[in-house]
């Protein structure tokens, strides 16, 4: 199978390495260094409990996703635009996208940046992945999954080919009978540790070791729950009690990416994120102040 992958940071590397080990043909667009060292010397993966060199085709050139079946996306959302027009092509000439991305909104930015919906699967990746120096990345989580299903719940066979090409390679995939209500747990999990962290500048243990910290996570969670029932993927009160827990539950040594890219001053993907809370609330009219403070907060900062 011939795959393409444009992102290669943590998880586009980590599965260009899986799924070009397993013998599909993986074009891996890439850049600077890091492209230089693959180019060289391969791509070295490392796992909690494996280490090996693999040979995806990396390359800056988005014309070679001319000939894949499938385009993963896994680039940061603030940088999709950039890479939108390569996208946009593949999918012109046949290639199914799979946008692996934080947030709820990914299919429809592909859309409006002229990627046909017929074209375009969700996806999203739980697994905790950094590219940790040029040429290598490292798999960190004893747990690799990905949850993969078309935007309209229907079962196909393309969607099953790429579970099957997945597991094969070595990941936990499913094929998902709703994966936009997927999307909106893992974004209800997701959102609320990058406004604790963000807002603290420390790890999740910081939030979770005052009464006032827990209390913002339960906000945090209970106004995302609210804005996802007024549209077509809403979250039970069973999802919202299990995503609170499993938030109050979590390590405290977590840090989201997020909170390293606030500390880097460049871009974040606030937009996506508590952004994304405060704009769709607005827009359905429920009230999100905790998302609508952390925002504001969050777009000064790197303003500043």
């Amino acid at each position: 199978m011939k795959i393409g992958i444009v992102g290669a940071g943590g998880i586009g590397s980590y599965y260009a390495g899986l799924l070009s080990r397993a013998g599909h043909e993986v074009y891996l667009i890439a850049r600077g260094d890091h492209l230089r060292a693959i180019q060289a010397r391969g791509l070295e993966v490392r796992a909690p409990n494996e280490q090996f060199i693999a040979h995806p085709i990396a390359t800056d050139d988005g014309a070679s996703l001319a000939v894949c079946e499938y385009v993963i996306v896994s680039v940061k959302g603030y940088s999709l635009s950039d890479v939108a027009p390569m996208i946009a092509a593949s999918a012109r000439g046949g290639a199914t996208i799979v946008p692996l991305l934080n947030g709820v909104e990914a299919a429809n930015r592909l859309i409006a940046a002229s990627v046909s919906r017929e074209r375009i699967m969700g996806g999203l990746a739980a697994v905790s992945l950094f590219r940790t120096e040029p040429g290598v990345v490292e798999r960190r989580s004893q747990f690799d999954r990905i949850v993969i299903g078309e935007l309209d719940r229907s079962r196909t066979e393309r969607t099953q080919r790429l579970a099957d090409a997945l597991k094969n390679a070595g990941v936990a995939a499913s094929v998902s009978d709703d994966i936009q209500l997927d999307l909106w747990r893992k974004f209800a999990f997701i959102v609320p540790m990058t406004v604790a962290c963000g807002l603290s500048r420390r790890p999740i243990g910081a939030t979770l070791s005052a009464q006032g910290g827990r209390d913002l996570i339960i906000g945090s969670v209970a106004e995302i729950a609210a804005v996802s029932r007024r549209g077509d993927a809403p979250l039970s009160p069973d999802d919202e009690a299990r995503i609170r827990d499993d938030l109050l539950a979590v390590q405290p040594a977590i840090r989201p990416s997020f909170l390293a890219d606030l500390e880097r001053g460049g871009p974040t993907e606030v937009d996506i994120l508590a952004g994304a809370v405060s704009r769709l609330g607005r827009e359905r009219g429920v009230a999100t102040p905790i998302h609508d403070v952390a925002a504001t907060a969050f777009e000064a900062a790197t303003a500043s």
